[in-house]
């Protein structure tokens, strides 16, 4: 379920004293959404939080146009124009440096063994090709690991100006 709702907080956060306006609209943005969606928890986003935080404790905004999405018990409040954020896949657990090494090993081990190399022979081969060459591709697949791009998000203040 998803819904957009304009809430008003000034009759709420006028209750309030004056350092405390700030916290008393967070909780009235709560009940307000507890009331309206009979969800058990509310969980409001980075984007609405800084918004009713920009001018300090004191100065919150009157009113705030907030989009709702209800999910079983939890219902998840953001600005309406706030960016989405999507949910990133975990990265794949790599193999350790003695999982390559070994695997190196084995794959030496059953080459030798097909080019008609002795078992023993082979294995001891291998043991000194896992040494050498498990460095290199060590090296090389770690190397490889992704580099983590840093996207810019737009705080509340830079949406706002959009407007």
């Amino acid at each position: 379920m998803e819904r957009i709702y304009n809430i008003p907080l000034r009759k709420e956060f006028q209750k309030a004293p004056r350092y405390k306006k700030s916290g008393k609209s967070i909780r009235a943005i709560k009940e307000f959404i507890l009331k309206h969606t009979k969800a058990k928890e509310v969980k409001i986003g980075k984007y609405l939080n800084e918004l009713v935080w920009k001018n300090g404790p004191k100065n919150p905004p009157h009113k705030v146009n907030v989009k709702v999405t209800k999910e079983e018990d939890i219902a998840k409040v953001e600005l309406v124009d706030a960016p989405v954020e999507e949910v990133k896949e975990e990265p794949k657990k790599t193999a350790t440096k003695e999982e390559i090494k070994e695997e190196v090993k084995e794959e030496v081990k059953e080459e030798l063994q097909k080019e008609g190399m002795k078992e023993s022979v082979a294995e001891k081969v291998a043991e000194e090709v896992k040494e050498e060459s498990g460095k290199e591709i060590v090296k090389e697949v770690t190397k490889e690991k992704p580099k983590k791009k840093k996207e810019k998000v737009p705080t509340a203040a830079e949406l706002a100006k959009k407007k």
